[in-house]
């Protein structure tokens, strides 16, 4: 199976959230599965710079409001996966993230950027660009790459089925309806069967409605999104594609998260041998300026600061943690406001509260380590990985139960507990009372060390791993490519 994976950001050369963990862990994952899979990438400076071995595979000369495009074969570095990279400074070759300014602002020609992504990914589809190389499946992540399936509805005859999986339906990748000329589009795509969104283009509709199959990450999200709660306006298009919708959940990279292998933690540590932990977690406590103390619960945070993942929860429930004798370990950026009042926290509850502003990855794995409890109280949760990395470090998860975090943590009831299912606490209400109640169960549960360690030892033995999701999207591209009898794929 010759699978083209499509995307805008791939760890480790550029990330901002979720998605590149995803890109790049899973189509090496289908590797394994025996899947014959490349990346398609836009030629920002991280990933122009760090593929290997580029070579030239076509000139594509002025498209897109670029004078001169390129695209370019190479390998991934610390990887089997081939790259495509689009090599066009002029929409890519900036500083700033891959959607922004740095100034915060989106870039004004973003439609351009990654209509050219969509673009490009679709002429790949039909055997245009690449001779030598053809795929059958053609996998869209996110608005990014959503054009991707319009274009390829428009090219007939296309030779790949499209995939479009959806990472967080909150961004749609919007824009003036004027600005649709410019995409070179036939008209009758720009209708609300179409590509147009109450007078905008959106990115994210494309893949929605011209995608031969969608995904999202988790089956409990895959649900959540067919209902005007979490649809994020597009419910309705869901609904109308509801046979051809699906969630698998994520995976955990091992060879990146593992606490018995990471590098870059002060003691290793496994579930067979918990010692190193408390190494690690005295080493946070230093390297955060908290108080070290073994008795106190660290609950640890590492997440973009929004609204949507539930930060001002936290702030809400923050004085009963501190009353209760726990302490916070938070690393993140995002909302101004909730960033001010986090730093004002940890100013206010020097020991106590800890807060590093922006992102840092090997930040990210020692508070995962050195933490008790990690803390994802989202209002919506298309998937979640940081309480996977948790649940792989013993750092119990405290989740919201939304989205994934459902399908992933089993909350610590005394039915769970007794029949040693439960791995970390969950609470239903998004509201800073909910959330207090599940902090004050988990440091009940702390202060009863064979219990916390029968949570550690279950949260520890779960297996999230990346094989499993890539057999899973194997048996989807065999459906939608018709290699096989058309059955349900497994959620």
């Amino acid at each position: 199976m010759r699978v083209l994976h499509v995307a805008a950001e791939v760890f480790p050369l550029i990330k901002t959230g979720g998605l590149a963990d995803v890109v790049g862990a899973l189509p090496q994952a289908l590797i394994g599965c025996g899947a014959e899979t490349r990346l398609l990438l836009p030629g920002l400076p991280a990933i122009a710079d760090a593929v290997l071995h580029q070579k030239p595979v076509c000139t594509l000369g002025a498209v897109f409001g670029a004078g001169r495009v390129t695209v370019r074969l190479g390998q991934l570095p610390y990887s089997r996966v081939p790259a495509y990279v689009i090599d066009a400074p002029y929409l890519y070759r900036r500083e700033g993230s891959p959607y922004q300014a740095s100034d915060g602002t989106e870039w004004g020609d973003n439609l351009q950027r990654f209509g050219l992504l969509g673009w490009v990914a679709a002429h790949l589809g039909a055997g245009e660009l690449d001779p030598g190389w053809t795929p059958q499946v053609v996998h869209a992540h996110d608005w990014h790459a959503g054009m991707t399936c319009a274009y390829m509805a428009s090219h007939p005859p296309t030779r790949a089925a499209s995939v479009f999986t959806i990472h967080n339906l909150a961004f749609q990748g919007l824009f003036a309806q004027a600005d649709f000329g410019l995409l070179g589009l036939p008209a009758r795509f720009l209708v609300s069967h179409g590509v147009e969104y109450h007078g905008q283009v959106s990115f994210m509709k494309a893949g929605l409605k011209y995608a031969n199959r969608i995904t999202t990450v988790s089956p409990t999200y895959a649900a959540e999104i067919a209902t005007p709660e979490f649809g994020a306006g597009l419910d309705g298009v869901i609904r109308g594609r509801a046979g051809q919708v699906s969630g698998i959940l994520n995976g955990v990279d091992g060879t990146v998260w593992n606490p018995e292998r990471d590098t870059g933690l002060v003691a290793r540590y496994s579930a067979q041998d918990f010692r190193g932990k408390a190494l690690c977690k005295q080493a946070l406590q230093t390297e955060l300026g908290l108080a070290v103390q073994a008795d106190a619960p660290v609950f640890g945070i590492v997440s973009r600061l929004s609204s949507q993942k539930g930060l001002d929860l936290v702030l809400g429930a923050l004085p009963g943690l501190l009353r209760r004798g726990g302490q916070l370990a938070l690393q993140g950026t995002g909302d101004p406001a909730l960033e001010s009042a986090f730093a004002a926290a940890a100013q206010a509850n020097p020991g106590r509260v800890a807060v590093r502003i922006g992102y840092d990855e090997a930040l990210a794995h020692r508070l995962i380590a050195g933490a008790d409890v990690i803390m994802v109280p989202s209002r919506f949760e298309p998937c979640g990985l940081t309480q996977l990395y948790g649940l792989r470090y013993g750092t119990l998860p405290l989740v919201r139960r939304v989205g994934g975090l459902v399908d992933t943590v089993v909350d610590a009831t005394a039915d769970a507990v007794t029949a040693d299912r439960a791995t970390g606490f969950a609470f239903d209400a998004a509201s800073p009372a909910a959330l207090e109640n599940a902090l004050q169960r988990a440091i009940e549960f702390y202060q009863q060390p064979p219990l916390w360690c029968q949570l550690m030892l279950r949260a520890m033995a779960q297996d999230f791993s990346w094989e499993g999701a890539a057999r899973k999207y194997m048996a989807l591209y065999a459906e939608v490519t018709g290699t096989r009898p058309v059955g349900r794929v497994a959620a």
